[in-house]
């Protein structure tokens, strides 16, 4: 299990001086940020992509958890499902990586400096998969702050509305804005409601 000290640090998404997190030409693209109403469809949309990770990996599978804004009830989201996936050893790709890929996952992020963190796409469902290793301090972020919004609906309105202004201010750019630029707008909301929730367990003096 991972320490408070671990799961309480807050990483920005920067990556190291002449690091690139981008695989095969891969790379972050202005676009048109959409947070939509929350749709009953996401946890069905979830369940699909966990069967087809289960089926395509077995066992290595360790844990398939649905994070993010998707997977808290009635919080507006990007129609993206967010899943976390933990194998024995992120950074054994050849121990996972064909066997998503030829279920039709594609493999965009590689970052060893944060968690040996991967992350593979799938078009249909529209899912972000991010694969960590075991006791990984950002898995138990990802479970406790979905926890936290599902039993506090004010955090849950302030991060809806959070969502939304970064959203508009992302959209007000010609062309629109990258998702790291979108999550970087709303980061401070993010870390005053983590910082409370973890002030709340006791983690944080």
């Amino acid at each position: 299990m991972p320490t408070n000290e671990e799961i309480t640090r807050h990483h920005f998404d920067s990556p190291p001086p002449g690091e690139s997190p981008w695989v095969d030409g891969h790379a972050a693209q202005p676009y048109e940020i959409q947070v939509v109403e929350y749709d009953d469809g996401w946890p069905a949309a979830f369940a699909l992509v966990e069967w087809r990770i289960r089926d395509a990996l077995g066992q290595r599978a360790l844990e398939v958890h649905h994070v993010g804004s998707t997977s808290v009830p009635g919080l507006p989201a990007k129609p993206v499902i967010d899943v976390d996936l933990v194998v024995a050893d992120s950074s054994d790709e050849p121990a996972y990586l064909p066997d998503l890929e030829a279920a039709g996952f594609v493999h965009a992020i590689r970052e060893p400096w944060w968690h040996e963190h991967r992350l593979v796409k799938l078009d249909d469902p529209v899912a972000y998969v991010h694969v960590f290793g075991p006791d990984c301090p950002e898995v138990v972020r990802h479970l406790m702050f979905h926890d936290w919004l599902v039993a506090h609906p004010g955090d849950q309105r302030r991060y809806a509305d959070a969502k939304r202004a970064a959203a508009a201010e992302m959209n007000a750019k010609p062309g629109g804005g990258t998702g790291m630029d979108y999550n970087r707008h709303k980061a401070p909301v993010v870390r005053d409601i983590y910082d409370r929730m973890f002030r709340a367990h006791g983690m944080l003096g």
